[in-house]
């Protein structure tokens, strides 16, 4: 079988989504299927990238194809990364032969446009694979406000769970929620995110990025993953837990990431002048194992407004690295439940410093 996965962002970028995909690319090719990942090209150029407009490299059974798409932060730019994008995408379809299978990874939900010409106009088949729920995530985060827009965002969301044979989900609020919007039972898998714990497993808390981080020797609270709209909130009331801890010694806050919100952030943290809070950037894949074991603590976060509407894939790595989680989310949330439910860490109200 064909399968076209077609994700925004894939490795060499950073985050927890070009991970998975790729993993989940790796296993499909080990299965014995013809594997085309069709993304774009990571946010660091870097040496192997800078100038380039198309990238096409094969491996075995698993061929990457990597478009070229702006790198610019805030909504407008994000919204034009997942149009040129899908522009991208589109230019693809002409490789698409009856019976592949297209995986689309969503957001953004304009891979429903390529996904659309792919079945009417080759037979193809897809499934869209949910990981956040929009657009309620940029309406709940007040990113989307007009009320033209809303109304061509829902009717998107609507044309896309219609045209899909399959939809994955990564919880069962999340299947609650295409429910409430009327996608079919049938139509409908929960699977959750998953972490390769041969990869991320406990490590000691000395190691060589806590010595070169600074984080040796201190009591550490850390989040690591991408500053975005779904906990930014959450991370601001953290900000405002450390400011209660400020007199505490050898305490650190550190934030480990890149995002949209990461000014925001920081600008926070400088009003509330905070001296225990660290913004580092990310790590190398193959570091992250060391860096989660530099925490004491480590932090999941997820506003109360957006319990239904994402799942952080962070949940899953910090367990996996052994260190006591917090869970900064609602009762009833993916989060709660999995840590509570399970025994494997606590939670705390997202929007009250004391508790945390």
């Amino acid at each position: 079988m064909r399968i076209f996965l077609h994700t925004m962002y894939y490795l060499p970028d950073f985050g927890s989504a070009p991970v998975l995909m790729d993993e989940l690319a790796r296993a499909l090719a080990d299965a014995g299927h013809e594997v085309e990942v069709v993304t774009t090209l990571p946010r660091d150029r870097g040496l192997a990238f800078r100038g380039l407009a198309y990238s096409r490299r094969r491996t075995g059974r698993l061929t990457v194809k990597r478009f070229w798409t702006n790198t610019g932060s805030g909504p407008l730019g994000r919204l034009l990364a997942w149009n040129v994008y899908t522009a991208g995408a589109l230019l693809n379809i002409r490789t698409v032969r009856r019976g592949d299978v297209l995986i689309l990874r969503t957001p953004p939900l304009q891979l429903g446009l390529p996904a659309f010409f792919a079945k009417a106009l080759r037979g193809a088949r897809v499934l869209v694979d949910v990981q956040d729920i929009h657009p309620d995530l940029a309406i709940e985060s007040g990113v989307l406000r007009n009320p033209s827009g809303i109304r061509f965002a829902r009717a998107l969301e609507k044309w896309v769970y219609g045209l899909a044979d399959r939809i994955a989900v990564i919880s069962d609020g999340f299947a609650r929620n295409l429910r409430r919007k009327g996608v079919p039972e049938a139509k409908l898998a929960v699977l959750p995110n998953w972490v390769d714990t041969d990869v991320l497993a406990p490590r000691p808390k000395d190691n060589p990025v806590s010595r070169r981080l600074g984080l040796d020797g201190r009591f550490v609270v850390m989040y690591s993953g991408t500053l975005s709209i779904s906990s930014d909130r959450t991370l601001g009331r953290a900000l405002e837990a450390a400011a209660l801890l400020a007199d505490v010694p050898g305490l650190v806050f550190a934030l480990v990431g890149e995002g949209m919100r990461k000014e925001a952030l920081r600008e926070k943290a400088a009003a509330l002048g905070l001296a225990n809070v660290l913004f580092l950037p990310f790590v190398p894949y193959a570091e992250l194992p060391d860096l989660l074991a530099a925490a004491d603590v480590l932090l999941v976060p997820l506003d109360r407004s957006k319990s239904d509407l994402s799942v952080p894939s962070k949940l899953y790595t910090c367990l996996a690295a052994g260190r006591p989680v917090l869970g900064l989310a609602a009762p009833g949330s993916e989060v709660e439940t999995v840590l509570v439910e399970n025994g494997c860490g606590l939670a705390a109200p997202p929007d009250d410093p004391a508790a945390v």
